[in-house]
């Protein structure tokens, strides 16, 4: 059995204190991190290693962004991917080789998009698209069994968001960013792992804006974050669970874990 973990973390260097708290309670083997906010450098490589987290693949960026890969099961850096064709730090890919020898695990974290949905008037937004449509050439090469999560910053269905009709025109569930990864997904035939385990329309978010004063009681919340696995892969997924209750915890991320387990 395999676990693998993914959350935007919203600066890891800030907030280690709550990854070390997740990673002793729910004991993933690997922890896929988005929005690390740091160069590689300033990584707190001490604290993963002291917590048995001696596999790290990071791929940071001072101030912005960032990607790491944390592991307790060896792995080796698979590949480092410019989707956002810029130089951001966006993407690192890593290839497991211990237990679950041959998967690969790619962890990206998607442009969010800005706020005005439109190309021309947000270059931002055509960034977004851009990428989506790099990550669909990509996908349509892959011949290994793969895994990949992180922020997609993309609600694609009705019922992943608090209220599809007010959100129709808001970045991350407009219709132009739903179909175009749509086409991502069909490039490959990608599994969603999560509407596999918690079936539409039940409720299912990961991520509440900090805006809200009480996340709880408003409940507006996005399926921002995804794992999406190759068919053969996503037949082994045997659980997946969304740790909502980490959004109450001191100084948390806008975003929670997602944990999918596989019997490989």
């Amino acid at each position: 059995m395999v676990k693998i973990a993914s959350w935007n973390i919203n600066s890891v260097r800030l907030r280690m204190p709550i990854v070390a708290r997740f990673l002793e309670e729910e004991a993933p083997d690997v922890l896929c991190l988005q929005e690390i906010k740091t160069v590689e450098s300033l990584f707190p490589y001490e604290a993963f290693n002291a917590l048995g987290y001696v596999y790290h693949a990071v791929h940071g960026q001072k101030g912005y962004h960032g990607v790491a890969t944390v592991s307790r099961i060896p792995l080796r850096e698979f590949s480092r991917h410019d989707w956002q064709d810029n130089g951001e730090a966006r993407h690192v890919g890593v290839e497991l080789t211990g237990p679950g020898q041959g998967m690969v695990l790619e962890n990206v974290y998607i442009p969010a998009g800005g706020d005005i949905p439109d190309r021309d008037e947000n270059p931002k937004f055509g960034q977004k698209l851009d990428f989506l449509e790099r990550m669909t050439r990509w996908a349509e090469r892959i011949d290994r069994p793969t895994l990949i999560v992180g922020d997609f910053n993309i609600a694609p269905l009705e019922c992943d968001v608090w209220n599809h009709k007010q959100l129709l025109k808001v970045v991350s569930h407009t219709p132009i960013e739903v179909e175009t990864l749509q086409r991502f997904r069909d490039a490959h035939g990608w599994s969603d792992i999560g509407r596999e385990h918690i079936l539409a329309p039940e409720r299912y978010y990961s991520w509440w804006s900090y805006r809200a004063k009480d996340w709880k009681a408003g409940d507006r919340g996005r399926r921002l974050d995804h794992m999406w696995a190759s068919p053969e892969l996503a037949r082994q997924a045997v659980a997946h669970r969304v740790s909502e209750h980490c959004r109450d915890w001191p100084q948390p991320s806008d975003h929670v874990p997602l944990i999918t387990e596989f019997n490989l």
